[in-house]
């Protein structure tokens, strides 16, 4: 795997935060042009039913690839109860420009299932994704999950929640994959930390409404209640300044990771809020997430 951002990208990522750089404006537009040709873009492909509702994937399938390749799984933000797949394309740039696959979860919102429903589907996406994985060619050795805020959650929850936990019994096949790595975008690592005092956020009561049990619940879905030695290596990106997800989730996800010898590494966005990063601190994540990615996948 490449160790650098190659010139396109660094071109999208400005394009992306709006930066007017119109000198790398040219190469952004000729690998745009290329790219629309070099991929096999599947739509709405339903991967479970659940609540009457059909849930659906995006899947991006390079065309040119000679074998199985490392596939980027993305689950959106909204804090659970907002958000779509479809508003969060341009987040699966920077890999597809890498030459990998693409598959972009939607998953059940709080106003059609409470917690822990967002949790069970993100697995049952990872299964379906093991079952098709020959049709579209998703190297299950090298599937990386991601997603920012609510989908940072999503992220950590997939590939750290073992089965033993019980929440993917409902999904199709036998066996939910392991994850070769995780990408936290500002994720909740502690979703009980949320529904109370200080830090009580709106979309976490919200999401776990008046369920009698919410409190087992919340720690039942949150990443820290299952650190152990044996999780496959974490990045996490975080703004020090986040209004919406406090600091301290990512601050204390990594202590404890670190604790258990859990590879994995908190990259920080000074004065950073929720998102929205200027330009030349998404040069550096985006910098910092491939050289971590190219260390940790075999």
């Amino acid at each position: 795997m490449r160790r650098y951002l190659p010139f396109a990208f660094t071109g999208l990522v400005l394009l992306l935060c709006a930066a007017p750089l119109s000198a790398q404006l040219s190469d952004t537009a000729s690998w745009a042009a290329t790219v629309q040709n070099s991929f096999r873009i599947i739509p709405d492909i339903t991967y479970r039913r659940a609540n009457g509702e059909e849930l659906r994937v995006d899947v991006y399938q390079p065309r040119d690839a000679d074998g199985p390749v490392p596939t980027f799984i993305y689950y959106h933000g909204g804090g659970w109860v907002a958000g779509s797949k479809e508003a969060n394309v341009l987040r699966l740039l920077p890999y597809l420009e890498q030459g990998w696959a693409a598959v972009n979860v939607q998953y059940r919102l709080g106003a059609v299932s409470l917690a822990p429903a967002a949790v069970e589907d993100s697995l049952c996406a990872l299964r379906w994704i093991a079952r098709n994985a020959e049709e579209y060619g998703f190297d299950t050795e090298r599937l990386v999950v991601s997603g920012n805020s609510a989908g940072g959650h999503l992220a950590l929850t997939s590939g750290m929640i073992p089965s033993s936990a019980g929440l993917d019994r409902q999904c199709l096949g036998s066996e939910t994959p392991p994850v070769a790595a995780i990408v936290n975008w500002y994720g909740i690592t502690d979703v009980g930390d949320l529904l109370d005092g200080d830090n009580q956020r709106g979309y976490a009561v919200r999401w776990l409404g008046s369920q009698p049990d919410m409190y087992a619940i919340a720690e039942r879905v949150s990443p820290l209640s299952y650190v152990r030695n044996d999780l496959p290596p974490i990045i996490s990106i975080h703004g020090d300044a986040d209004p919406v997800v406090p600091y301290e989730h990512a601050v204390e996800l990594h202590r404890q990771l670190d604790q258990a010898e859990v590879r994995n590494e908190l990259v920080t966005v000074p004065e950073g809020l929720h998102g929205g990063f200027p330009a030349d601190q998404m040069r550096r994540v985006y910098g910092s997430i491939f050289d971590f990615l190219a260390e940790n996948l075999d």
